[in-house]
């Protein structure tokens, strides 16, 4: 299908259309949501209420002999709150700690959920066909009315934790200081566990009990790439959040049957992945330019300090020029040398004089000691780079890992 038929599909074909909203909005809520436990490092507490829900689906089924997805949701949601209260309850009268308390929980719980699941499934009716469809998802089932679903609640949901902005940041970063200021912080931390159970068991029909957990945490994971501020990252893991959802549907649309709830999952890990590399400051490609200039800035200062040092065996007149062979083999005949001159020569602290001979700059003296002389204020432990050490040169100048050079 090419891009213009897969827009006009996206427009006016209905099960996409239905499809790729709500796993846009169902992206967008809980990718928002989902910011607050990556950054309480309670990644694992998505995946514990996704997997509690399921007894709360056969449950709600036995009791009310309705698939109707507000009822299942319901229950789901029943079941994941009370799984968390008691993975909050484990933690705080007992001497287990969290992330044991929330393996534990979500073992326990998916295991009655299954038995519970076989039981109903058993059953000589046919009423409760379709219900084990929440372990992995089924987006091509929503409809309409599922999607207007997630939206309204998505959209409470995420016009509560506006409300509690101030709330939330405070449990987030610093609990004790919001206990000091008088806030009841054991209240708000239920709260905001509710809202990202609320946003778990809306997307269990999407996704799955299963894959539920990576929607929460991959957009979240991805948008803290990117930024340091809260604000940014929760708007930034929305707008991820729902890009993976609709680039899910629509894969998964064009795929010739391959499944939506694992494609918008794998869309999502895809964000993550790119995020990894190429955000700005913690991407892998921009930590590889840091260390690249780093390496490039140590070794310009060991050539400068070789030119210093030549220089004050004439005086420190600078106007003696020095062949890059013997700049060479003062630093044990390490290439780079004319790579070095060149950095040194834009900043203007050495000189060309004549083909392949250099000497010091006015300016490049007063760097020199403004790094390497002992007690200057640049120099001594503040001109040291961590994990740089930079070799002794040939001319018994001091050992020198400089830093602080622009």
């Amino acid at each position: 299908m090419s891009d213009g038929g897969l827009f006009h599909a996206l427009l006016f074909d209905y099960t996409l259309r239905t499809v790729a909203l709500g796993a846009g909005a169902l992206g967008a809520v809980a990718g928002a949501l989902g910011c607050f436990a990556v950054l309480r490092r309670q990644s694992l507490l998505g995946d514990a209420i996704s997997h509690a829900a399921l007894p709360g689906i056969g449950l709600a089924f036995l009791l009310t002999g309705s698939r109707a997805t507000p009822v299942l949701v319901l229950g789901a949601a029943l079941a994941g709150w009370v799984g968390t209260l008691f993975v909050l309850g484990i933690v705080k009268h007992s001497r287990i700690p969290e992330d044991s308390a929330l393996g534990i929980i979500l073992s326990v719980f998916f295991g009655i959920g299954l038995v519970i699941l076989t039981f109903v499934q058993r059953r000589p009716t046919a009423a409760q066909a379709g219900l084990e469809t929440f372990l992995f998802g089924q987006a091509a089932t929503l409809m309409e009315r599922d999607v207007l679903l997630i939206v309204g609640v998505g959209a409470v949901a995420l016009l509560l934790l506006a409300l509690f902005w101030k709330e939330f940041k405070l449990l987030t970063f610093d609990r004790e200081f919001g206990g000091t200021l008088g806030f009841p912080m054991v209240r708000i931390d239920i709260l905001l566990t509710t809202l990202l159970v609320v946003g778990i068991v809306l997307g269990l029909q999407t996704v799955g009990v299963v894959l539920m957990s990576a929607l929460v945490v991959a957009p979240a994971a991805a948008a803290r790439q990117w930024t340091n501020s809260l604000s940014v990252m929760v708007v930034l893991a929305g707008v991820l959040g729902g890009v993976a959802g609709v680039t899910g549907a629509l894969v998964s649309a064009t795929g010739g049957g391959v499944p939506t709830g694992p494609t918008i999952v794998l869309m999502a890990s895809a964000i993550v992945v790119v995020s990894l590399l190429v955000a700005p400051r913690r991407g892998l490609a921009s930590e590889v330019v840091r260390r690249f200039r780093v390496r490039r800035r140590v070794r310009a200062d060991v050539v400068l300090s070789d030119l210093y040092a030549l220089a004050a065996q004439h005086g420190e007149s600078g106007e003696h020029a020095h062949s890059v062979a013997v700049l060479r083999t003062m630093h044990g005949g390490q290439a780079g040398t004319r790579r070095s001159l060149g950095v040194l020569a834009e900043r203007g602290w050495a000189r060309e004089v004549e083909p392949d001979r250099w000497a010091i700059t006015l300016e490049g003296m007063e760097r020199a000691r403004t790094l390497f002389l002992p007690g200057s204020e640049e120099g001594g432990p503040k001109a040291h780079d961590a994990g740089e050490a930079a070799p002794r040169t040939g001319s018994g100048a001091a050992e020198m890992r400089p830093g602080g050079a622009p």
